[in-house]
């Protein structure tokens, strides 16, 4: 793809102080000239760039900031970037500003161009467990054998809309009865979405990419709104989100990405590094800015990380620096067995934190699999050390949550019938299952959805009357619902909806204390507050939102955030290495560090230990005082007990750097020894205080 030459279409761009940056950093922000890569290693100050440049693009390029799109993978992400820009550039200079994830931005672009996409307002997004019930339901009415291959089926079908394979080219490419299976069901699957007038996650993206390749005159409308896009976290873009940002950037060259591919770990959700080698074929003038400082960690993890990610193959060639002093050694701690390496951790850390008179969530624990947690979790217990597990409860999974959300989904989607099915008996309004199927019958018979087929005369042809008038009665309830919230205060109308159900009375009957029922409905009260805020922000932006557009908003946080929160208590985070991706602490443990753990059987066995080098990489790139490895010598697995083979990874590292304990068997008796000791005396001194 050719570039026009960006200093040719904007003014020349000076004077905003960037006196807070280092010369690299200084050099990506100026660079209006064409294509921009801004190769970050970790902890380089990526963010800091980004913000800077958006300031940069606004006050000294004459850009307006509603030309100006920024994009991310996750909503934490997305906030702080935008946080971070709007103390740059304030008041009306701001106004306009698109700083969003991938999602939110398709999902900006779909709710746009609605009509052109022959979607009705109001429609649906089907997150994970929709899909899963929808294929499920598919296969079901298909009369296809389930057989335990419904979240295959589901995987396959997101890594197809990933790569922008329809079901017709799925088929042909099959290379086994599971894959044709699963490209059927993706057929019959899509159409049923439609049907709903509804989207799935990845449709987000896809959607908006098959327009803008099939609709010239669409894509040049959304070229001119987005002059110059921003992409973040470039290395965990899947091919269809490549398309889309190629396609929205166009012959302008008006692109900044910043990346880092030895941080590429999301291959397994459709991620491609490769996308960053790809940017040299399509913008032959792209300029490449290299940020190698590291603002986080000592130049030994530093040295580290550089020596194991050198033994992956690399088009581009980084070496990450610091100026914080060269630090502790890296510690390497080998113990007998799975349950005296958590004991080790648990009682290193009571350690650690005295002598170093810390916080305990100064310390996080890392590890390749949520299985491993399990012993950690219960050693921490014993030692009484607080500490938090991530990946809990969204509180969008939670029942009441759902149960209310499927409410507003039928209410701004009636063609909806996973929502409608969820809702029609709850709170209970004795309309049994054989009532149900005939109801789908005849709204399939019909092609209507079953919301519309509830309010049909027709209907009474084979349902009782009394069945009939309870179907009717509640569509024409929620249909008024719908009008009150296009014609009064929306939020007032959702309120009387969930005090008209009698939510309440039902959750109070359905629990098993008043203190639970108290907090399921403190979650509705706050969801509906949620939705109140939502709505608030989107006519910021846009006047003329509706209920419909917050809804939609809120399912799309859900599926990006799953409870994404800040938590500044003073614990120990427990996490998977995919999870610590983007975060930082002073003390890191690395659980594990094992063959067939890290890295994985799997990956050994299918050939992916590059994408295991880089998971570790990013392991001890969260560490900025102190990395403590640590292994066991035999590992319990399916009831058997099994010896071990040291990682592949800890001889990669420099051994001049490394600290190693209990590697001589005839020392580890002497190190439980010196560390039941240590324990004590620490307990004394507790007991003193």
């Amino acid at each position: 793809m050719a570039n026009l030459g960006l200093s040719a279409m904007f003014p020349i761009c000076l004077g905003l102080s960037v006196s807070q940056l280092n010369p690299r950093q200084r050099e990506a922000v100026h660079y209006v000239g064409g294509p921009l890569l801004v190769l970050a290693g970790a902890g380089s100050g990526k963010t800091s760039v980004i913000t800077r440049k958006i300031a940069y693009l606004i006050e000294e390029c004459g850009i307006k900031a509603c030309h100006i799109a920024a994009v991310t993978f996750t909503n934490k992400a997305a906030r702080e970037m935008k946080e971070r820009a709007g103390k740059l550039v304030q008041g009306s200079a701001a106004r306009g500003l698109t700083v969003s994830t991938f999602h939110n931005l398709g999902l900006n672009i779909i709710r746009r161009e609605h009509k052109q996409l022959g979607f009705k307002p109001g429609f649906s997004i089907f997150d994970a467990q929709d899909a899963n019930a929808l294929i499920r339901d598919v296969m079901l009415r298909d009369q296809l054998d389930e057989n335990d291959q419904v979240d295959f089926i589901q995987h396959a079908i997101s890594n197809w809309k990933n790569d922008m394979i329809g079901p017709e080219r799925a088929l042909q490419q099959a290379r086994n009865g599971n894959e044709e299976l699963a490209a059927r069901v993706y057929a019959s699957y899509n159409r049923h979405l439609r049907a709903y007038n509804a989207v799935d996650f990845d449709d987000l993206i896809l959607i908006p990419t098959l327009l803008f390749k099939t609709q010239p005159d669409v894509l040049e409308r959304w070229q001119r709104k987005i002059r110059y896009l921003l992409v973040d976290e470039y290395q965990d873009t899947n091919t269809s989100q490549y398309l889309m940002v190629k396609l929205l950037v166009g012959i302008r060259g008006g692109l900044t990405v910043v990346g880092d591919d030895d941080q590429s770990i999301y291959a397994w959700r459709g991620a491609r590094p490769e996308n960053l080698s790809l940017l040299k074929q399509d913008f032959p003038s792209l300029k490449v800015v290299m940020l190698e400082q590291n603002y986080r960690s000592t130049s030994r993890i530093l040295k580290a990380a550089n020596v194991l990610i050198s033994n992956n193959p690399h088009e581009f060639v980084k070496t990450l620096w610091s100026e914080m002093g060269m630090g502790e050694p890296l510690r390497v701690v080998m113990t007998r067995s799975e349950d005296a390496e958590a004991d080790r951790i648990a009682t290193d850390i009571i350690e650690q934190r005295l002598k170093r008179r810390n916080s305990f969530k100064d310390y996080a624990i890392l590890y390749r699999g949520n299985h491993q947690a399990r012993l950690i979790e219960m050693k921490l217990q014993t030692y009484q050390i607080p500490y938090k597990l991530s990946g809990g409860t969204s509180f969008f999974a939670r029942a009441e949550v759902k149960d209310i959300m499927a409410y507003l989904k039928v209410l701004i989607n009636p063609d909806d019938d996973n929502a409608f099915l969820r809702i029609i008996n709850l709170p209970r309004r004795e309309i049994g299952p054989s009532t149900l199927e005939k109801l789908s019958q005849y709204a399939a018979e019909r092609q209507l959805s079953m919301f519309a087929a509830a309010g049909e005369l027709g209907l009474g042809a084979v349902l009782p009357e009394r069945t009939v008038e309870k179907l009717r009665t509640f569509s024409q309830w929620l249909q008024g619902i719908y009008e009150r919230c296009y014609r009064d205060d929306p939020i007032a109308a959702v309120k009387q909806m969930v005090r008209d159900i009698d939510y309440e009375g039902w959750i109070y009957q359905n629990c098993s204390s008043e203190v639970q029922a108290e907090r399921r409905m403190a979650n509705v009260w706050f969801l509906v507050e949620s939705l109140e805020r939502t709505l608030e922000r989107l006519r910021e932006d846009d006047e003329d939102a509706g209920i419909d557009n917050a809804v939609a908003r809120l399912v799309l946080l859900d599926m990006l955030e799953q409870q994404e929160e800040e938590d500044d208590s003073d614990r120990v985070q427990l996490m998977t290495l995919h999870a610590s991706k983007g975060l930082e602490y002073p003390h890191v443990y690395l659980m594990g560090m094992e063959e067939e753990l890290l890295p994985h059987r799997n990956s050994i066995e299918d050939d992916f230990v590059e994408e295991e080098r880089r998971l570790a990489y990013v392991g001890i790139t969260r560490a900025r005082k102190t990395l403590t490895m640590t292994l066991a010598r035999q590992r319990k697995q399916f009831g058997e007990v099994s010896d071990t083979v040291p990682s592949r990874f800890l001889d990669e590292l420099p051994e001049e750097d490394l600290e190693w304990e209990g590697r001589d068997p005839g020392c580890e008796q002497a190190n439980q020894t010196r560390g039941r000791a240590t324990l004590s005396s620490l307990k004394n001194l507790l007991a003193d205080c």
